[in-house]
C-alpha cells in the first residue's frame, strides 16, 4: 500500500500531538525547519502541514514568535437550551460551579417588564458563575417567576443547574434568545477572569412553560474561550 503524502504524515504528527495533549493549548510546536530536519521533508512541505491546521483552528501563528496550540473554545448550540454541566463533562473536562448570589428580589422595572411582572414583585434570583477545567466559561444572572417554579431558590445548584431544574420542573414551551457582543461591566469581567476592555459575548435568553414566561437569563461568556453556534435545515 502506498505511503500518504508526507505532509499529511507531519499533519497526523502534529495533530495526535495536540489531540493527546502531549502538546496541551499554548504549547511552541517545533518550527517548520526542525519539522523539516525530522521527516527529512522539504520546508515547504512542513509548512503545508501546519498551514492545514492553522486552517483548522488548531494551531495560530504569532509573527516573530513561532506556531502555538490553540486554546480551542467551548461551543455551545445557539438555538437549544443545554445543561452546561453535561456539555463540559461531554468533552472530557471538569465542571463545577460558584454560586454568588441566591436570593429573592424586588423586581425593578426593566426586569419587572421582561419576566411579566409588577414592579417590586418578590421573584428570584441567581448568579453562578461556570468553571470547566478550573476556568471560567459563564457567568449565568437568571431571574426566576416564583408562582411557576415555587420550590427554585431552595436548590442546592452545585448538585444541579439552573437549567437542570428548571427543565424537569417547567417543561420548555417556547424560547426567545438574542446575542450581542459587549464589553462587560467591571463586575463581570472581574467574575469571568478576564482582562478589561475584553469583549465578552453576551446571550440574553426568556424561557416559557406552557405559555407561562418563566425565567430570563443573561449569559456571559468570555469571547476568547467561547462560541455560540446554530444548525437550521432548510
Amino acid at each position: 500500500m502506498a505511503q500518504s503524502p508526507r505532509y499529511l504524515q507531519i499533519k497526523q504528527y502534529l495533530n495526535d500531538k495536540i489531540q493527546s495533549r502531549t502538546w496541551p493549548p499554548g504549547f511552541k510546536i517545533p518550527t517548520e525547519i526542525e519539522l523539516s530536519v525530522q521527516f527529512s521533508v522539504s520546508r515547504m512541505t512542513a509548512n503545508k502541514a501546519i498551514r492545514d491546521l492553522v486552517g483548522e483552528g488548531l494551531l495560530e501563528r504569532t509573527p516573530r514568535l513561532g506556531t502555538f496550540v490553540c486554546h480551542k473554545k467551548a461551543e455551545s448550540p445557539l438555538m437549544e437550551i443545554r445543561n452546561i454541566a453535561i456539555e463540559i463533562r461531554n468533552r472530557g473536562h471538569e465542571y463545577s460551579n460558584k454560586i454568588i448570589t441566591q436570593a429573592k428580589v424586588d423586581a425593578k422595572d426593566d426586569i419587572a417588564l421582561r419576566i411579566g411582572v409588577r414592579h417590586g414583585t418578590v421573584i428570584y434570583f441567581t448568579q453562578i458563575v461556570h468553571y470547566e477545567n478550573d476556568v471560567p466559561v459563564q457567568l449565568e444572572e437568571r431571574w426566576v417567576n416564583p408562582d411557576f417554579a415555587p420550590e427554585y431558590i431552595a436548590q442546592d445548584f452545585t448538585q444541579q443547574t439552573p437549567n437542570e431544574y428548571l427543565v424537569q420542573t417547567c417543561p420548555l414551551s417556547d424560547i426567545e434568545h438574542t446575542v450581542e457582543a459587549i464589553i462587560p461591566p467591571k463586575r463581570i469581567s472581574t467574575l469571568l477572569k478576564m482582562n478589561d476592555r475584553s469583549p465578552c459575548l453576551l446571550l440574553n435568553r426568556r424561557t416559557w412553560s406552557k405559555k407561562n414566561l418563566v425565567s430570563i437569563a443573561l449569559l456571559y461568556h468570555p469571547g476568547d474561550k467561547y462560541k455560540l453556534s446554530s444548525r437550521t435545515k432548510v
